[in-house]
């Protein structure tokens, strides 16, 4: 939202510049409806690129909060599994403790390794996200910049015909 108003201050200060410039008596018409239609192409292109940028950003913001709760369900299957098989343990027999702790110890490795690829999964997710998102800002902004240039092509062209 901040970038939102950013633009379209920037924008408004853009066309009170563009406004207070002293036209020369060679501009025609031409040249600045060539300008206006100019100017509303790029504030067009911004905006466009300001939601893309947002969308991203909220599609980064889910993913970071999924990414979370993944890891926390994880921990806690984690915890879990371990408090089982210290239980087991407690509960075993004098002469059958030694088997038990050897098993609750494999079994607490395997939870601990099980929870281990669900916090990379989770986080392999996440990079994948950010780094679609911030493509998908490259390009946004890349389409904005080839808007400003084909908009100031216009215009040129305009003012050579006059």
């Amino acid at each position: 939202m901040n970038k939102l108003i950013a633009t379209l201050i920037a924008g408004l200060f853009a066309t009170a510049a563009t406004a207070q410039t002293t036209t020369t008596p060679a501009a025609s018409d031409a040249v600045v409806k060539a300008e206006s239609k100019a100017e509303k192409e790029v504030v067009k292109a911004e905006v466009k690129e300001v939601k893309k940028a947002a969308k991203a950003d909220e599609k980064v913001n889910k993913a970071v909060a999924k990414a979370n709760e993944k890891k926390a369900e994880a921990h806690a299957d984690a915890v879990k599994a371990h408090a089982n098989a210290v239980e087991k343990v407690a509960k075993a027999d004098p002469e059958d403790r030694a088997k038990a702790v050897a098993k609750a110890e494999e079994k607490i490795a395997d939870a601990k390794l099980k929870a281990d690829k669900k916090m990379i999964k989770a986080d392999e997710k996440l990079l994948k996200t950010q780094v679609d998102a911030a493509a998908d800002k490259a390009t946004a902004a890349a389409k904005t910049e080839q808007v400003r240039a084909e908009a100031t092509a216009d215009v040129h062209k305009a003012a050579a015909k006059h």
